[in-house]
């Protein structure tokens, strides 16, 4: 039987691009289902940044993802992820410099209206926004980031990893924190990053 998953990424973490290809191994290896939530750290942490270019940029990036979900439904989160994912991270073009093409670039990559750019300029999806990012964040509480993952009822933050693993050490991986994110009472695992994203 197909376990249900639900992922909520900002697709300005690098860490949630590298748990998200993780995600994608996983469903090549165990019997699961993923479906794509935006959630945004700009929301998240909104009442302790300042709200300069970046901020702003990357609330743009998101308001973009809600207003494609709500007009051609949520099927299209995944491939416009991965579209700007690519640019984002792999290619290094990052979501808050002067390069403006990355949304327009990705949008017509997985043949979407332009016209979806207006979105990042208005505050006509942030009622939305915050409702598909608040869901994620009820399930496993505020002190957390992205991505969030849910299965049968269990939420929990990460996995963190890098590089993403691939074939059955992604499934390894997917057995090892189910077990544990469904054991009562438990709460964390953590240790220190010793190296940055590897995209490979």
């Amino acid at each position: 039987m197909t376990a249900p998953a639900e992922f909520w990424f900002d697709p300005a973490c690098p860490w949630a691009w590298m748990t998200s290809r993780w995600m994608l191994e996983v469903e090549q290896v165990r019997d699961v289902k993923t479906t794509w939530h935006v959630m945004s750290l700009s929301v998240l942490n909104e009442d302790r940044q300042e709200h300069d270019a970046g901020w702003h940029r990357r609330l743009g990036i998101v308001r973009v993802l809600i207003a494609a979900e709500q007009a051609h439904g949520n099927e299209v989160l995944l491939p416009l992820y991965t579209a700007l994912g690519e640019r984002i991270h792999v290619q290094g073009r990052g979501t808050t410099g002067s390069d403006g093409d990355v949304l327009a670039e990705a949008l017509a990559e997985v043949g979407l209206p332009a016209t979806l750019l207006e979105a990042a300029d208005t505050d006509k999806y942030d009622d939305a926004l915050r409702k598909s990012h608040n869901a994620g964040m009820e399930l496993v509480g505020m002190e957390v980031g992205t991505p969030v993952i849910a299965v049968e009822g269990v939420a929990f933050f990460g996995p963190v990893v890098t590089p993403a693993p691939k074939g059955e050490a992604a499934g390894k991986l997917w057995d090892g924190v189910r077990l544990v994110a469904g054991t009562d009472g438990f709460f964390e695992l953590k240790r220190t990053r010793d190296r940055s994203p590897s995209f490979d």
